[in-house]
């Protein structure tokens, strides 16, 4: 009975030390309060009605916040890349359902569910927001 105690101890503590070390390397960006109202209806706005489309909203959030349409549901993330320090020349760029670090890491982010394409070192997702929905109108917060 003690070897099993033994085992599932050290199996708990070594599962914990890996997580707070990963938490450790997620704390880049700065949690900023967030409060947007996204009005569906306003030109700039527009293609947010269609699936898998992105827009670029700025001065919000760290970097901006990128809000995506992707048919089931709106997300809505920070524009900075989680996985280095942000800089006001390396701020993620979309493409539809994807979103590129400008920088010269290149790093590529889901819009869907926020997490690394392609490259399986990266360590963090990108941050993201509540998004409420009323009629035609979108209301991002943290």
């Amino acid at each position: 009975m003690k070897p099993l105690f033994l085992a599932l101890s050290f199996i708990l503590l070594t599962t914990c030390s890996q997580n707070s070390v990963n938490n450790e390397n997620c704390k880049y960006l700065l949690n900023v309060g967030v409060n947007v109202t996204v009005n569906l209806s306003l030109p700039q706005y527009s293609q947010l009605q269609f699936v898998s489309n992105s827009v670029y909203i700025p001065n919000a959030g760290n970097a901006g916040i990128i809000v995506a349409n992707a048919g089931s549901g709106y997300f809505a993330w920070d524009a900075s890349d989680p996985n280095h320090t942000p800089s006001s020349s390396c701020h993620l760029e979309i493409s539809g359902l994807e979103a590129t670090c400008g920088c010269a890491d290149g790093n590529t982010y889901s819009l869907v569910n926020g997490q690394p394409l392609g490259d399986s070192s990266l360590l963090c997702g990108l941050k993201n927001y509540r998004i409420d929905v009323s009629g035609n109108t979108l209301f991002i917060t943290n």
